[in-house]
């Protein structure tokens, strides 16, 4: 499993996936900006609602006082929002992998995988249904997450498991559904449940790294394309150091 990550990780880079990097993190920050917009001036209304109709109720005397509250939610809830992108960065990620998964996992299979029968790409709608039930579940779990940071750190250390749990299904699914019917590739998950969810550690360590972690749907679907090549008994093929050796490929 090591190998296989080192393996996804020095090829993010890779002059192949450049490009796909680029949109990725291009799209992943588009998304993360337009989110913080969004709920930075509903907390914001809720705010200046909040502030009127305390007004009402208690009396113009209480216009300063409430001006002083009001400004104080609104640095609290602009540190939320921060707060908030850093833990909704796997559900951004799982919504910009739909996106990618098909292009990634071309590259890697052909790279290391070339004398196998390559994958067929994923029927966008498909794709899309598993990138917003893991990104709805995602914005569940820090929900309930949440009040938990606050009781010795206990909110972090669930939101990680189910993080684990989460994108391991995801990704290893976005894996498998390329060669597989979909009732046999989550037949397969199940059957493999402690393998995947293990691989899905891999996955929440790096999307818990800030700025690296926009690269997490190329991290996650090159590194889940290997397990499941594993999985199903394949071997990668090394024709690289026999090319740069000038030994002709099998």
């Amino acid at each position: 499993m090591f190998n296989a990550a080192l393996k996804a990780l020095s090829q993010i880079l890779s002059p192949p996936m450049r490009a796909i990097l680029w949109k990725s993190a291009g799209l992943a920050l588009i998304l993360i900006v337009v989110a913080a917009i969004g709920l930075q001036r509903l907390l914001s209304w809720f705010a200046g609602s909040g502030e009127a109709w305390a007004e009402q109720m208690l009396g113009p005397n209480f216009h300063t006082t409430l001006n002083i509250l009001a400004w104080i939610v609104s640095i609290a809830a602009g540190l939320g929002v921060v707060f908030g992108a850093i833990f909704l960065m796997p559900a951004i990620t799982s919504l910009v992998a739909s996106v990618f998964v098909d292009d990634v996992a071309d590259i890697v299979e052909r790279t290391h995988y070339p004398a196998e029968r390559p994958g067929k790409a994923l029927p966008v709608g498909r794709a899309t249904i598993e990138a917003v039930k893991t990104s709805l579940l995602t914005v569940v779990v820090y929900l309930v997450a949440l009040p938990l940071v606050f009781i010795l750190g206990a909110g972090f250390v669930v939101f990680f498991i189910a993080m684990a749990w989460l994108l391991g299904r995801e990704y290893f699914g976005y894996a498998a559904m390329r060669f597989r019917p979909v009732p046999e590739a989550k037949l397969m998950r199940k059957q493999n449940a402690a393998i995947v969810f293990t691989a899905g550690l891999f996955i929440a360590a790096f999307v818990s790294i800030p700025i690296v972690n926009l690269a997490t749907p190329l991290f996650g679907m090159a590194f889940m394309v290997h397990i499941h090549k594993r999985l199903s008994g394949a071997r990668p093929q090394l024709i690289e150091p026999a090319r740069k050796a000038g030994v002709p490929a099998a």
